[in-house]
């Protein structure tokens, strides 16, 4: 009984073992042939990877070259699947243009109101009298608020679409700015022409009174009257307002409005250039740079024209400035109209005549 006890102990131990290596075989094997697999097939895979990487590299380079294929798209881009320069584009617009142009849009403001709290309001110096002459005409200055208006609804959407996506979403959310930059688009592209309009109009109107001369240099060398406390002789317009003129034409009309229409599709219409990608690239670089330049300096022109100067603003809303005004800052201009100088009216007692009363 002993012995049969005891070979019965020995058989259980032995399949105790067995099953013990079985399963160690098996984790064994679990571990080591996927393993053993990838080792055996890595330098099929790494060749793999390494033509797929070249096929990558390889379109890339083509598209970069700009290589035709086909497409079957009509028109004259039709070879053209993708175009590199939407990558160089999009380079330019999120990083040189956001970037600079966006703190030059904050910066131009702050600079602003620094210089107006050391510099201070500039004041009419002789005591006023009532007398005032006419400078702006009615539809001069319907035609001066009218593109005024235009404009900054213009650089209102057009901000928007350029820095809608850091300064917006972040306020409206994402479903809000998708909204409101659907509404800036169709807006900026609707306005646009009509305020090319205006701009074109103050060109042909405005032109005789701002053809630079000595006198504008002698104006700019002495500050003006915004630097120091100098008043340097000037015609109806000063070299300062001269200046912004011809920012306005030249920035304004042919660098933002031409490149403007081109971006809608005017321009090629009337047979000048194409609108490829590659145009319409460049038409918006030009634009947006443009337009911050004309945005900055708009600001100072703002400036001048309001809190800066006292008086200027009067002689846009009413047409007339008072003498004192007019003899300050634009004195040579001043001798061409003394004689149709008035009275105000709410100044004058009752009865006392109110016309052709000149200093």
């Amino acid at each position: 009984m002993i012995k049969e006890h005891s070979k019965m102990q020995t058989k259980g131990r032995g399949r105790l073992r067995a099953m013990t290596w079985s399963v160690l075989f098996i984790v064994i094997s679990a571990m080591v042939l996927p393993t053993a697999s990838y080792l055996i097939s890595s330098d099929t895979a790494f060749a793999q990877v390494s033509n797929d990487e070249n096929q990558r590299a390889n379109f890339w380079r083509a598209v970069r070259q700009g290589a035709v294929g086909y497409s079957a798209v009509s028109g004259v881009e039709s070879g053209v699947f993708i175009n590199n320069g939407g990558q160089n584009w999009r380079q330019m617009r999120n990083g040189i243009i956001a970037t600079y142009g966006g703190w030059s849009v904050i910066g131009a403001p702050i600079s602003i109101l620094v210089f107006y709290l050391i510099r201070g309001k500039i004041r009419v110096g002789a005591k006023k009298s009532g007398l005032t002459v006419p400078r702006w005409q009615t539809w001069e200055r319907i035609m001066h608020w009218y593109t005024a208006v235009l404009f900054v609804i213009l650089a209102i959407t057009g901000l928007s679409l350029l820095f809608g996506r850091v300064v917006l979403i972040p306020v409206l959310g994402a479903k809000g700015f998708s909204l409101w930059a659907s509404l800036s688009i169709n807006t900026h592209n609707v306005v646009g022409p009509f305020f090319s309009i205006g701009v074109f109009a103050m060109l042909l109107f405005w032109i005789k009174n701002n053809i630079p001369n000595a006198t504008d240099i002698k104006w700019l060398t002495s500050g003006g009257g915004i630097i120091g406390n100098t008043h340097s002789s000037a015609g109806k317009a000063n070299g300062g307002e001269k200046i912004w003129y011809w920012i306005v034409i030249l920035v304004g009309l042919l660098a933002v409005c031409g490149t403007g229409l081109a971006l809608i599709g005017w321009v090629a219409q009337w047979g000048i250039g194409d609108s490829t990608r590659a145009t319409m690239q460049y038409m918006y670089q030009i634009h947006a740079i443009a337009a911050i330049i004309w945005i900055i300096v708009f600001f100072g022109h703002v400036y001048i024209g309001t809190i800066g100067t006292e008086g200027v603003l009067q002689g846009m809303i009413t047409g007339r400035v008072s003498t004192e005004w007019a003899k300050q800052h634009h004195d040579l201009w001043y001798e061409d109209v003394k004689d149709q100088a008035e009275q105000v009216q709410s100044n004058l007692p009752s009865g006392t005549e109110t016309h052709n009363l000149t200093n």
